[in-house]
């Protein structure tokens, strides 16, 4: 595994959509492991677009949300995807957080009650629509993973612990490691000035820092004085003081950072885990194209 390349997270900006799909057949053909599509946008049209513009690679939602669609009509087009692209479509779903869901005015319950009432909702529908895509559960603590392993044929983590991961890697049963799919999205900046590629990772952890769920991970990966210290500036509504609060030893271990060797040895030491990196790009400079031609140098051959 560990001489894999790769997998990717990838988004389709307006006005540059038809430039991610090139950019995804660039990937496809240079060999990386698989693309997956944050709910940022329309994750589930651009699989769609996907399946005819990748050949090769495996692709799928990280996540859909589960309140943003009803389940019956998700299934429906989940089922077209996996057929047309001859089963490389994983169907990743998940509550996402909770001021995203504010936003949008949406009412949520019990995360694991939610979860398993909704694939089951799309399992039912198979009848009508034809065999499902293989459904990927987003997780972070034990019991979603349990979940996943019960209901679905795979679990991904967003910016998760390194040190962490084989607490979690370790509850899946000998007899599923090679079907049960495990991937972690991790923020990913490849610069050779790696306190400046830190800085950029910095800015995208902030908004992660002040979600409960997210901190409590931590807390249980052995980050509790980090993150309390957080939780005491969020209390006194000091949120400029955030960036000074997340250490280079926490941030090392939940994001890549670095020039192309530093980020590549980073890779390695996930994918020895057992788990599929899906990175993340961005970039000191310029914007989501760079960050991935950055990706696309580092891995030339």
């Amino acid at each position: 595994m560990t001489n894999a390349l790769p997998a990717l997270s990838l988004i389709a900006m307006p006005g540059r959509r038809a430039r991610t799909l090139e950019l995804a057949t660039q990937l496809d053909n240079a060999g990386f492991t698989g693309l997956w599509c944050p709910s940022y946008g329309d994750c589930m049209a651009l699989c769609q677009a996907l399946a005819g513009a990748t050949t090769n690679m495996v692709f799928g939602t990280s996540i859909q949300p589960i309140y943003w669609r009803r389940a019956q009509e998700l299934a429906g087009q989940s089922a077209f995807i996996h057929e047309v692209s001859g089963g490389r479509f994983r169907l990743g779903l998940g509550v996402s957080h909770g001021p995203s869901n504010e936003r949008l005015g949406l009412q949520t319950g019990k995360p694991l009650t939610d979860i398993r009432a909704y694939v089951e909702s799309i399992k039912a529908t198979e009848k009508q629509h034809g065999p499902g895509a293989p459904i990927v559960l987003a997780t972070l603590r034990d019991k979603m993973l349990d979940l996943a392993l019960e209901i679905g044929e795979g679990a991904v983590w967003a910016n998760a612990s390194l040190k962490f991961m084989p607490h979690s890697v370790g509850r899946v049963p000998a007899a599923r490691k090679d079907s049960f799919f495990l991937g972690n999205m991790i923020p990913t900046v490849i610069d050779d000035d790696r306190d400046a590629a830190r800085g950029i990772n910095r800015r995208t952890m902030l908004g992660y820092v002040t979600l409960p769920n997210y901190r409590n991970y931590w807390k249980a990966a052995g980050y509790t004085e980090e993150m309390e210290a957080i939780e005491a500036a969020l209390a006194k509504g000091d949120r400029d003081s955030l960036p000074g609060l997340m250490p280079d030893r926490w941030l090392d271990d939940v994001t890549l950072s670095g020039s192309a060797t530093q980020v590549r040895e980073g890779v390695e030491a996930w994918q020895a885990t057992g788990v599929t990196p899906i990175l993340v790009p961005s970039a000191v400079t310029g914007g989501q194209m760079k960050a991935f031609d950055d990706v696309l140098a580092a891995y030339a051959k």
